[in-house]
């Protein structure tokens, strides 16, 4: 009999022990619950907020940068619109300054006419004075030289009528 329970002994440590099995089955299953209940529940809530945090941080992310690159937009349009209005502002600086350019030269033009205008009338009327104070002398100088062939002096009133139709004469015959 001792050799049966020597046998029966080592079958029994030799073989499966299922009530070792059970027990860590259960206590396995125990373990998981705990750790579902009081670590994996909690972590897997933090974890789905930080995704959540992640997800809004990206979120946020491209909106600003879908704003910053719609601003960047707005400033070039604006730089684009101030190139243009400045390019404006020139040409029509430009064009004043060509209009101004012309409206000088033509004032010149008429000024320097005029003067030209009043030059030859000033010259003409000078022209004339001199005709008159040569005729004066002609007639001055023919009485001169008629008084000395005639030798005799004449008065004044007879000179100035013999100067006065002197005068007449020549220009008569102008």
């Amino acid at each position: 009999m001792l050799t049966s329970s020597l046998v029966l002994g080592e079958a029994a440590h030799t073989g499966i022990n299922t009530g070792d099995i059970v027990f860590q089955l259960v206590m396995f299953i125990i373990l998981m619950l705990l750790l579902k209940k009081f670590a994996w529940g909690p972590l897997m809530g933090i974890m789905d907020q930080r995704a959540q945090h992640v997800a809004s941080e990206i979120d946020a992310a491209e909106n600003s940068r879908k704003e910053a690159q719609k601003l960047l937009d707005e400033q070039r349009n604006l730089l684009k619109e101030a190139r243009n209005e400045a390019q404006g502002l020139i040409e029509n600086a430009r064009k004043q300054g060509d209009i101004q350019r012309e409206e000088i030269i033509a004032t010149a033009r008429s000024e320097a006419e005029r003067l030209k205008e009043s030059a030859k009338l000033e010259i003409e009327q000078q022209k004339e004075k001199a005709v008159v104070a040569i005729r004066e002398q002609v007639a001055h100088l023919s009485v001169l030289v008629a008084s000395k062939v005639i030798e005799k002096e004449l008065s004044a009133q007879d000179q100035d009528k013999l100067i006065n139709d002197y005068i007449k004469e020549a220009g008569e015959l102008r």
